[in-house]
């Protein structure tokens, strides 16, 4: 981990990182305290951020400047920030066999729906994307909330782990 004066940097991974990590890495960026500095990437990204997730993240004052689809592969070359967190955000990306980060970061997987797959007007898309987002605002939020240098590994990855827990996924 890193020490007090050093933000944590935390990864979020998708397949196609257009959508969901996109969220997640804008909305942690914009929490104030700078203990957190969030990236975001895919196994496969689609090259674009959708549409609907910008619009969305420009609707709730959230800076879209630099959000971009890209590869996972960047975080994984010399030379690049050195994750202490990688939170998978899709059932696809969890099932795939992620790079060795470089030190070892803690790792949970945080499943939400995807909303790029839903089909429907762009009315029942934005609330599809609303809802999402949402989610991911509430896990990030219990997670920037986590005395994190007072846990224990043990303890932390337990509770990272926690935070992305279905029950109703886990009959």
């Amino acid at each position: 981990m890193t020490g007090a004066t050093k933000p944590y940097n935390v990864l979020f991974l998708c397949t196609g990182n257009s959508a969901r990590s996109i969220l997640a890495e804008a909305y942690m960026n914009s929490l104030p305290g700078g203990r957190f500095k969030a990236y975001s990437a895919g196994s496969h990204p689609g090259g674009t951020v959708n549409p609907h997730a910008l619009d969305l993240l420009q609707t709730a004052g959230l800076p879209v400047a630099g959000l971009r689809s890209k590869s996972w592969d960047e975080f994984a070359v010399p030379g690049a920030p050195r994750m202490d967190f990688v939170f998978t955000v899709c059932d696809n990306a969890a099932g795939e066999v992620c790079p060795i980060w470089p030190g070892q970061p803690m790792t949970a997987h945080w499943p939400f729906p995807d909303p790029a797959a839903f089909e429907g007007s762009d009315t029942e898309k934005r609330a599809v994307f609303l809802d999402v987002f949402r989610q991911i605002r509430a896990r990030v939020d219990i997670f920037t909330n986590l005395l994190i240098h007072s846990l224990d590994k043990l303890s932390l990855q337990k509770r990272i782990d926690e935070i992305g827990y279905d029950p109703a996924k886990a009959i």
